[in-house]
């Protein structure tokens, strides 16, 4: 399976000047091609490379495996754009918003991701250094950093490209790492029933409740203070803005990794399997007031649900996501569904039996059981591949240029 790594460089201010030249290099260039790409409507790497190559590597100086890397990267974004233009993501054709996604061409940041083979970087794992090329170029010796346990994948198993990344001041390398899978384990004794909440982040069958409520406070703080420095608008309030910005992302995605390797330790000690919550296009089903739309648009139960399943196939334990309709209103002891069941927020009571529990336990005990007929009437896990990170190539507006790279109306949507 494949697994990314994130490693920390640590250039010096030489080394630094030379990678950011690189990635404006890289980015124009790509911008350039994305721009013949769509006049032309040649959007096939092999295809494009004849009417690009040449210029790319004359106008912005770059190396042989620059240039077809610039030049792959503009095909694989509007690739992803058919995609999501043929799932519906940008609206209906013809609509406002579809039209503008693809009405014009795409257009890559400054200092957006670049790609990287073993061609143009070359690893030190020993000395923690790489060297790397650049347009100034290569750069030996260049120092970086990383968690134990990520240099210990990296030095094992690297295999593939790697991205560099400028974000926030700080240099990235997101490496890519074929890790061995471990054999699955296809005879579960029983499942772990995990219950998503706000309040509670995770509830799991067993009655280990681990609370949100540190962290709600945390995004009310932090969305507070957004809105007084955005309405103040100075340049002190937008330096402000620019430091704070991804910290809550990060805490949050720091929180939901320690659950998740929590969560699925606790199944492969035990020799279970883990049942999750089906919870896709909740938020377009939920409606709510005004004042309650910031917290549910915050709920990062997605990612926690990735960080589960991609943790449990590297150790084995299968994943079943199971329908979660009526789960916090049915009892677990006698399966008698009533919305009166639901006392509260926190409480649970039975109105057949008097049966009194958590309601989330009580509800994660009947994800659990689902889970467990799921897997008794053949369900495979559904524990997806890694997925590689977003973000690694850079739009002006917001989003990945691989989620919305821009084409001509209906030139890659077939049946146009």
């Amino acid at each position: 399976m494949k697994l990314v790594v994130q490693v920390k460089l640590l250039p010096t201010p030489m080394q630094a000047e030379a990678l950011k030249a690189t990635l404006r290099a890289c980015n124009e260039a790509a911008t350039w091609v994305s721009r013949i790409a769509f006049e032309e409507g040649v959007y096939r790497n092999f295809a494009l490379r004849r009417h690009t190559y040449e210029s790319v590597k004359q106008r912005w100086g770059l190396g042989a495996q620059a240039a077809q890397h610039v030049i792959k990267k503009t095909c694989d974004a509007y690739a992803t754009l058919r995609a999501n233009l043929r799932a519906g993501r940008y609206g209906r054709p013809g609509s406002k918003h579809y039209r503008r996604a693809a009405g014009k061409p795409l257009t890559f940041r400054s200092e957006g991701g670049q790609p990287y083979d073993d061609r143009m970087l070359s690893w030190r794992v020993e000395q923690s250094t790489v060297s790397i090329w650049t347009v100034a170029g290569r750069v030996k010796g260049l120092a970086f950093t990383g968690a134990v346990e990520q240099l210990v994948t990296l030095a094992q198993y690297r295999q593939g490209e790697s991205d560099l990344l400028h974000r926030d001041g700080m240099w990235f390398l997101n490496v890519t790492c074929e890790v061995p899978e471990v054999e699955p384990n296809a005879d579960p004794v029983d499942f772990l029933g995990i219950d998503l909440g706000i309040v509670n982040i995770a509830t799991t069958s067993d009655g280990q409740i681990m609370a949100g409520r540190q962290l709600n406070r945390v995004r009310v703080r932090e969305r507070t203070l957004r809105q007084k420095l955005q309405r103040k608008n100075t340049a002190s309030a937008k330096r402000r803005l620019k430091k704070r910005r991804r910290k809550e992302a990060r805490r949050a995605k720091d929180i939901n990794h320690k659950i998740a390797k929590s969560v699925v330790a606790e199944a492969e000690r035990t020799g279970r399997g883990i049942a999750l919550e089906d919870l896709t296009g909740i938020r377009e089903r939920v409606r709510l007031r005004k004042p309650q739309r910031a917290t549910l648009h915050s709920w990062s139960f997605h990612q926690l649900g990735e960080f589960i399943a991609y943790k449990a196939r590297r150790v084995g334990v299968p994943v079943v996501h199971v329908n979660p309709a009526y789960t916090s209103r049915t009892c677990a002891e006698c399966g008698h569904v009533n919305k009166a069941n639901r006392v509260s927020q926190s409480r649970f009571a039975c109105r057949s039996r008097g049966f009194v529990d958590h309601a989330d336990r009580n509800g994660s005990r009947n994800i659990r059981a689902r889970g467990m007929e799921l897997w008794r009437r053949g369900a495979q896990s559904t524990a997806p591949a890694v997925p590689r990170p977003r973000g690694t190539t850079g739009r002006k507006r917001g989003i990945t240029a691989s989620d919305a790279a821009l084409c001509k109306p209906g030139a890659l949507i077939p049946g146009s």
